[in-house]
């Protein structure tokens, strides 16, 4: 057994895990009981023959999401604040030391994010400063093992763990100029030059940025933290900014209660954290360090009142509510939790930020997931059950016709026969009708793909660089990326276009095959790339907010930067376009399916009538026989409904009861 593995299992019971840490695991284990209910609706209707390919896709993307969902959690704060004490308090605690390094001073100078794949061996990964002169995000070296410099972490020596992550603070002496070629640093800015050595150089981080791979069981149920250091990692680095910040389901921006709200906290807070409030499901300020105004010479009273008027100038300087500012001793709440000291833990308040984290960030988490889940299950559930109701009918028809048979001559028969060959031909020339319209439909998916593919959208993305990489003047970069922003917008307005024709086009044939065959009516499904221009709009306002007023703040050259957050910039509008290219394929094949789905079912039904018609009109004493097989199927079909629907009820149950009857088993 390993360390880490003995750490885990020693005396873990003197203390109950903490609020947010228990409601996490339960999280976890209600999305596991969601996973393993739709992996037996998929294999059943596999099993049973009832799955086409749309819903396989559909369901086989649900499951992928659920098992690579997780949980996002920032924390953004300058220098010194105790990010990394806090993150161990919450979160890594039942370790009984500290995962992260954390001491006096600057522990973590690159931004560092916290998460487990078991795919790779337990590691600290890092990516030197001087990629920032490279091309590409950090996504895209995300893709490059080569371009990080790894170091394994022994899971059974606490102390070399130690040793290894304390890489986290490296710095490097470089001569200023280098420095302005990272984009770091104006020499030209007053404060800058005040903090030159006497031989022009200066430390820097480094590393650019940090990936610690981490098998504990929060990161294990998906759990991903992402450590911010300062306004100067937030600022030069724009992946931050347009990419990680904003897909965080939880910010928590901290203060130090011994500082008060600085400048550069104001700046971080402006700039990058208030304008998310739509974006980010929770955001809490964290008023750090408490403990710095626990005073032996003044009351339990005298000191609350010191710790509330911290508070209350903090929120009235940050523009929010009292009750949005949390003040907590981190360090405080770590050791309380180590030595299983509730007296100190209830002095150290973080109870109180757990129980607001808890209550806003698990709860809306899971609302999100259920919804999405049960949106995508129900039409899977709804398109399968019309299907099978469809085939019942088609046989309960064909017995009913060929119970009116009982008795009839041979004429009467023969009769049935002609008119079930003449409901075959008729319904072989309505499929002409279909398959020309699917030629029409083909071109039209050639056309929209040839304005919403990557192809395109890279050519774009290279023209723009290299009317960037010509241009010296601010009005030229401006431009370049103007037309950028207005060439995706065009081609999002034509391919949306497109498939409202496309809908058009499938309404009525759906309709022409309902009149005139008498297949289920459906109406195909609707969709929309408002939601993408809606985010091209976004980025580009976040362009011209940085292209007026950060750029010119930040200490480093506006053409310099501008390059390089228009790569993060093109990484982020690739990965818009690789999702509105996923869920529109998804719509194709949910917009056709289910009409293929109705003809191959229908001419099936077809064919069996008129094989039943015809052996009977050759031997009339198979006609009892038939009948009977008929009736068979129709129980087969019935059990399917009722097991469908049995199926259905456990995912129901899954997604909506699951955690409520948890929280009640914990509370009895």
């Amino acid at each position: 057994m390993s360390l880490y593995d003995r750490a885990l299992s020693s005396e873990l019971t003197l203390m109950k895990p903490t609020t947010l840490v228990d409601e996490f695991e339960h999280y976890s284990s209600w999305r596991d009981a969601v996973f393993v209910r739709i992996e037996a609706l998929r294999n059943w209707l596999a099993a049973e023959e009832l799955i086409d390919p749309d819903a396989e896709l559909r369901l086989n993307q649900l499951l992928e999401r659920l098992q690579e969902d997780t949980l996002n959690v920032a924390f953004v704060a300058e220098f010194s604040r105790g990010k990394s004490e806090l993150i161990n308090s919450i979160f890594f605690s039942d370790y009984r030391q500290r995962v992260l390094p954390s001491a006096a001073g600057r522990t973590t100078m690159c931004p560092t994010e916290l998460y487990y794949n078991p795919t790779h061996r337990p590691s600290l990964r890092l990516l030197p400063i001087d990629t920032r002169t490279h091309e590409g995000s950090i996504a895209d070296f995300k893709h490059n093992a080569d371009a990080w410099i790894e170091f394994p972490l022994n899971l059974d020596s606490a102390d070399e763990m130690s040793a290894v992550l304390i890489h986290l603070a490296d710095t490097m002496h470089v001569d200023a100029a280098t420095a302005e070629s990272y984009g770091l640093i104006n020499p030209n800015d007053e404060e800058t030059a005040r903090t030159l050595t006497r031989d022009g150089g200066i430390a820097i981080p480094r590393w650019r940025h940090a990936l610690i791979n981490f098998p504990h069981p929060l990161l294990k149920q998906g759990l991903v933290i992402l450590d911010t250091p300062g306004l100067n990692a937030i600022g030069t680095e724009p992946e931050l900014t347009l990419n990680m910040l904003p897909s965080a389901h939880a910010v928590l921006f901290l203060l130090a209660a011994d500082t008060g709200v600085t400048k550069s906290d104001i700046e971080i807070w402006r700039q990058y954290i208030a304008p998310m409030q739509g974006a980010s499901r929770a955001r809490l300020v964290v008023l750090n360090k408490i403990d710095g105004l626990w005073d032996e010479l003044k009351t339990p009273a005298e000191i609350d009142a010191e710790i509330a008027k911290q508070v209350a100038s903090s929120a009235a300087q940050l523009e929010l509510p009292m009750a949005q500012i949390f003040p907590v001793s981190a360090q405080k709440a770590l050791v309380a939790k180590v030595r299983n000291d509730p007296e100190l833990l209830a002095r150290s308040r973080l109870p109180e930020l757990e129980a607001a984290l808890t209550q806003e960030l698990i709860p809306c988490k899971q609302a999100l997931v259920s919804e999405s889940t049960q949106a995508a299950v129900e039409d899977v559930v709804i398109k399968t059950t019309e299907l099978l109701e469809t085939r019942l009918a088609n046989i309960q028809d064909q017995v009913d016709e060929l119970q009116g048979l009982r008795g009839k001559n041979r004429d009467v028969i023969q009769a049935m026969m002609v008119k079930a060959n003449e409901d075959k031909q008729h319904f072989d020339r309505g499929l002409q009708q279909f398959n020309a319209l699917r030629n029409v439909f083909a071109s039209q998916v050639e056309s929209m793909r040839k304005r919403l593919g990557m192809q395109n959208l890279r050519s774009e993305v290279r023209r723009t660089r290299q009317a960037m990489e010509k241009s010296h003047f601010s009005y030229g970069l401006r431009e370049a990326m103007g037309h950028f922003f207005r060439q995706i917008d065009s081609d999002l307005v034509a391919s949306s276009s497109i498939i409202s024709e496309m809908r058009s086009m499938m309404t009525a044939m759906y309709q022409k095959f309902s009149d005139e065959h008498g297949l289920a009516a459906v109406n195909p499904p609707d969709h929309s790339l408002r939601k993408y221009r809606k985010e091209m709009a976004r980025l580009e306002r976040i362009f011209e907010e940085r292209f007026n007023t950060v750029f010119r703040m930040l200490t480093v050259g506006q053409h310099q930067l501008t390059a390089r957050f228009f790569e993060t910039l093109a990484s982020k509008v690739v990965q818009v376009f690789e999702l509105a290219n996923s869920e529109t394929e998804s719509w194709l094949k949910a917009l056709i399916a289910p009409m293929e789905t109705q003809i191959r079912e229908h001419k099936t039904q077809l064919k069996r009538r008129l094989d039943s018609v015809s052996r009977i009109h050759a031997a009339t004493e198979t006609l009892d026989a038939r009948i009977a097989e008929l009736e068979a199927s129709i129980e087969t079909v019935v059990d399917q409904l009722d097991n469908l629907a049995r199926i259905n009820g456990h995912i129901v149950d899954a997604i909506t009861t699951t955690q409520s009857r948890e929280r009640l088993a914990r509370t009895a």
